[in-house]
């Protein structure tokens, strides 16, 4: 669901765009995208992953989700949990960063110019911890998105059909499979939000 800013005109990310906004080095993925079928342990694995995370931010959390491919019924996903943390000023790292380090997480992505987008990795489960600021429009089509998925088999098969042409190609990022579903992802949030 990241959005890495790009002002080149190419549809993939240039390595100086991700670097940019890497925390430490930017290795290349230069393989396929791995996809599983639908795991019903994976809110298993969320709910591990919220409770820690509540255990080390407690009332600094505004909203804690598990959003993402995961966190849809039969939907294929890369095996990564996807957790949306919002808090008051996601740009503020002073405010819940340093915690969340000496909990073992570590931070990997800082884009300031996507709504102040900060992304960690976890100490032991393969998660994404995506952390927005409380009003950011991102977090409404996340959720949005995600709701629609789960209550919406036609569109939810649909994304996993184009998911599973794309992961079968070679990419040299992974953020550059997550932008190859960009138009697939705007036909089905056009349907979710002529439904409101």
């Amino acid at each position: 669901m990241t959005s890495i800013q790009d002002d080149s005109n190419s549809t993939s990310k240039s390595d100086e765009a991700i670097q940019k906004v890497t925390v430490g080095e930017s290795k290349p993925h230069n393989a396929p995208i791995t996809l599983q079928e639908y795991n019903p342990h994976w809110p298993k694995l969320f709910n591990k992953e919220a409770n820690r995370i509540r255990s080390v931010l407690g009332n600094k959390i505004l909203q804690l989700e598990h959003v993402g491919s995961t966190s849809v019924p039969g939907l294929c996903a890369k095996p990564i949990i996807d957790i949306l943390l919002v808090v008051k000023d996601s740009a503020d790292e002073s405010t819940y960063v340093s915690d969340l380090e000496e909990a073992g997480y570590t931070l990997r992505i800082r884009e300031p110019e996507w709504f102040e987008h900060r992304l960690f990795k976890g100490p032991d489960t393969d998660i994404n911890l995506h952390v927005f600021s409380k009003g950011a429009s991102e977090v409404d089509r996340m959720l949005r998105f995600r709701n629609w998925l789960r209550t919406n088999n036609t569109d939810r098969d649909k994304y996993a059909a184009v998911k599973r042409n794309l992961a079968g190609r070679e990419w040299r990022h992974v953020q550059h499979y997550a932008d190859a579903k960009d138009s697939i992802v705007q036909e089905i949030m056009e349907r979710a939000k002529a439904i409101e």
